[in-house]
């Protein structure tokens, strides 16, 4: 366990810390002042000073921040930095890029992790092999078996496992034709789908037609085509898809909130990382990735997002909000980013204890 904890300190250290990277090159892009770019929170353990610019590695290594000049109206010490240069001088949209870029910035660390695991690997997928046949279905009775590798339906080749749901969705409730290769031999066999209703992973119940087959779950990896930037680019897309998903069916109480995890089943889910392979591991670690440039775009005040409404608000109103609103929005934010994490953590010790 101990492993785990070295390795959750390291994945989201180096998380956060690319998510700052992402706001301090864009700030330096527009030339606008950088008071501090920390490795890490706490005291200092030592650094150096280029420009007008502190670097700093510090105590607690879990993540770090980046310090803008003129970032708050409270901050006194501004004189040495040129008043073009202070963030809150440039226009909105500026301030805009430069908030977004950290969540961005985690969205390009996913993608890399998937295009490196491409080139290095492959595409993974689930092989079209059957391992399982349910009794009293189209496929049962057909004479389809455990173990029979699916070779095309109704004449469509199938790669992989997740290509065969779709055509017989598609095909609905007519006859098709599974080719499959057993012991050596090709075999057809043709069986027409019946409506069922099965639930979703959001634990939505949907109807759908299904012969009654199951994969066997074995991973195969698929040849990378070209430079595996396209296909790491759509997975990286449907990453994001789900993660946003996931948020809208909690929010419609489709997903129980009792989902919700917090650092325990962070920790859990790291450790079980560990054991499977620095594979898995770099997936996670994309996942995380995904999930934290998406928490941080959302709508409250004390998040990149809730800045990204302040900006827009004022780019429409054409002035700043309102620094006691801001003020009142942001102890809010805090109030309901602290109420969930402790919701979030009494989940992890209700898991823990069940």
């Amino acid at each position: 366990m101990a492993t785990s904890f070295i390795a959750v300190i390291v994945i989201l250290g180096g998380l956060i810390f690319f998510h700052e990277l992402g706001h301090f090159l864009t700030a330096r892009l527009f030339g606008m002042g950088v008071k501090t770019f920390s490795l890490g929170f706490g005291p200092k353990l030592f650094g150096f000073r280029k420009g007008l610019t502190e670097y700093k590695l510090s105590a607690l290594p879990l993540g770090g921040y980046v310090q803008l000049a003129g970032e708050s109206e409270e901050e006194e010490d501004e004189d040495e930095f040129p008043e073009e240069t202070l963030f809150g001088e440039r226009p909105a949209w500026q301030r805009i890029l430069v908030v977004g870029a950290g969540p961005f910035f985690n969205f390009v660390l996913a993608f890399l992790i998937f295009w490196a695991l491409l080139l290095a690997k492959g595409e993974p997928a689930m092989a079209p092999i059957i391992g399982q046949v349910m009794d009293d279905t189209p496929a049962k009775v057909a004479g389809l078996e455990a173990g029979d590798r699916v070779l095309s339906i109704n004449g469509n080749e199938i790669r992989t496992w997740d290509e065969l749901p779709g055509h017989i969705r598609e095909t609905g409730v007519k006859p098709v034709t599974l080719t499959v290769e057993r012991e050596g031999e090709q075999l057809q066999f043709t069986m027409t789908p019946k409506v069922r209703t099965i639930k979703t992973m959001f634990g939505e119940e949907v109807s759908v037609p299904l012969v009654g087959v199951a994969a066997a779950g074995e991973q195969m990896y698929l040849p990378v085509e070209g430079t595996g930037a396209i296909q790491a680019a759509e997975i990286t897309w449907d990453q994001m898809n789900l993660v946003v998903t996931s948020f809208v069916k909690l929010v419609e109480r489709i997903l129980p909130a009792e989902t919700i995890g917090g650092p325990i089943f962070l920790v859990q889910a790291v450790h079980e990382g560990t054991k499977a392979g620095l594979e898995y591991l770099l997936y996670l670690t994309a996942f995380i990735s995904i999930n934290l440039g998406i928490i941080n775009l959302l709508p409250i005040p004390v998040l990149d997002g809730g800045h990204i409404v302040y900006f827009i608000l004022e780019i429409i109103k054409g002035k700043p909000v309102d620094e006691r609103w801001r003020a009142a929005a942001t102890r809010v934010g805090l109030l309901l980013l602290l109420t969930l994490m402790a919701f979030a953590i009494f989940n992890d010790i209700r898991r823990l204890l069940s």
